[in-house]
């Protein structure tokens, strides 16, 4: 009797599982396949063609896989490199409470190349992957100007508190945020247009509106905000001195912002000039306003005009956006630089050196020369693309964007992508876990 096994059978999207068939013949070719269905009926899916071992066993996390969607020994391979059927589709989970995305894992006999209605497999199973753990409790939020959702652990707190940016496809997206607060922050999910009430297009970036979210999340009785010294405390991955240690003078309560591409501009704005963030996690974003001016309490700085003359189309007939973005190191572009050299928390700078969106290196190394050096992290990953996500999201080099008439490509090449999602979520919620609390950090 063929068996094919998902351990466990339900678990958080961004925690590895065993895949195991035993049950088959010495050296038999099977394949093995993957799939599921998202919210709006799109399927994804990947296969790998493996041969069993003389007990008839095939092991995903021992045995290499022989050709499909990957090859060689990729435990996690067929979820991480799932694809969809259709083109310039991305893999999101919108509704993070109410249902996990359901994972069917088949296996067949030989190489089964395309699956019909005709192939029968030898063995299925399904495996469950949630967003949330079991008791986080979601919030919405419609206070004052904010709008979003807090995304709360279970137990009675308080915790720590990150906000959490996307960029510009607009709307909410939460699931970060759930996998976040699974791992014991306390969340906002912050939309900035496009969403309920909000402007239904970005114009201009104002920072107030920032700061009243962020106010609003440090008021919360279950968020514990760390209390940020003066000077910062050591950088990743010294640990945080002893209370005993720290300076006297203290300058308040803070938090954490994590954001990507436009939420990622926004989030180093944020920690430049907002006191309360004392820890910023940056993926591939700028350090420049580009598109949309920022205004904060009477200042305004102008934002470089986007060169969109300059976009050039793929084979595919994707838009590639890379070239429309003046070079930031001309005279010309500083007025519109963001000051870093203001922040006084730590930074982490995540870069997928496959971006293209834009040279979100070039960015990172603009930006890191103007901090301390004990104040920031680079985390640089050839190979990956433009949105790195926690390891649950398989590589979406392309896709739709809202506003836009024609896809965007993203970049990234699959496996350096998947290696980068896997180590720098670790090193996110490790760097979080640092800044925010003294609190060891949750194993992934």
């Amino acid at each position: 009797m063929v068996e094919v096994t998902v351990t466990p059978r339900s678990s958080l999207a961004d925690q590895a599982v065993q895949v195991v068939v035993c049950g088959l013949a010495p050296s038999q070719l099977v394949t093995l396949r993957a799939w599921l269905m998202d919210e709006h009926g799109e399927r994804f899916q990947a296969r790998a063609f493996y041969r069993s071992d003389e007990a008839g066993t095939v092991d995903a996390g021992r045995h290499a896989a022989l050709g499909g969607n990957y090859t060689g020994v990729w435990p996690m391979g067929l979820f991480w490199f799932l694809h969809p059927d259709s083109l310039f589709k991305r893999l999101v989970k919108r509704d993070v409470m109410g249902s996990p995305f359901l994972v069917h894992v088949e296996v067949f006999d030989g190489l089964c190349l395309v699956s019909g209605q005709q192939d029968e497999p030898l063995a299925t199973c399904t495996a469950e992957r949630w967003y949330v753990s079991p008791g986080v409790q979601r919030v919405p939020i419609r206070e004052g100007r904010v709008r979003g959702a807090l995304l709360l652990p279970p137990g009675p707190g308080p915790f720590p508190a990150v906000i959490d940016l996307f960029g510009g496809a607009g709307g909410l997206m939460e699931f970060r945020a759930g996998l976040l607060a699974s791992r014991g922050f306390a969340v906002l999910a912050l939309a900035f247009f496009a969403y309920e009430d909000l402007p239904k297009a970005l114009t201009q970036l104002d920072l107030e509106y920032f700061e009243e979210a962020a106010e609003l999340l440090l008021r919360h009785p279950k968020v514990s905000a760390v209390m940020r010294a003066s000077p910062a405390i050591t950088a990743v991955p010294v640990p945080p001195p002893t209370p005993s240690s720290l300076p006297l003078q203290v300058r308040g309560p803070g938090l954490g912002v994590i954001g990507v591409s436009k939420g990622a501009e926004v989030a180093l704005a944020m920690a430049a000039f907002l006191p309360q963030v004392v820890a910023t996690v940056w993926i591939n974003g700028t350090s420049f306003l580009y598109g949309n001016p920022l205004l904060y309490k009477g200042l305004r700085i102008p934002s470089i005009p986007y060169e969109t003359e300059r976009i050039r189309f793929t084979e595919l007939g994707a838009m590639d956006n890379s070239a429309i973005f003046t070079d930031p190191r001309s005279p010309a572009c500083s007025a519109s630089a963001i000051p870093v050299e203001k922040i006084q928390g730590k930074v982490l700078f995540v870069v997928g050196e496959a971006d293209r969106s834009f040279n979100s290196k070039l960015f990172a190394q603009l930006a890191m020369a103007r901090l301390p050096q004990d104040s920031y992290r680079l985390l640089s990953y050839p190979g990956a693309g433009h949105l790195i996500e926690p390891p649950g999201s398989p590589l979406c080099s392309i896709s739709s964007l809202r506003g836009n008439p024609l896809p965007v490509v993203w970049g990234g090449e699959p496996q350096p992508h998947a290696r980068a999602q896997e180590h720098s979520w670790q090193e996110i919620v490790q760097f979080l876990e640092l800044h925010l609390s003294h609190a060891p950090a949750v194993k992934l």
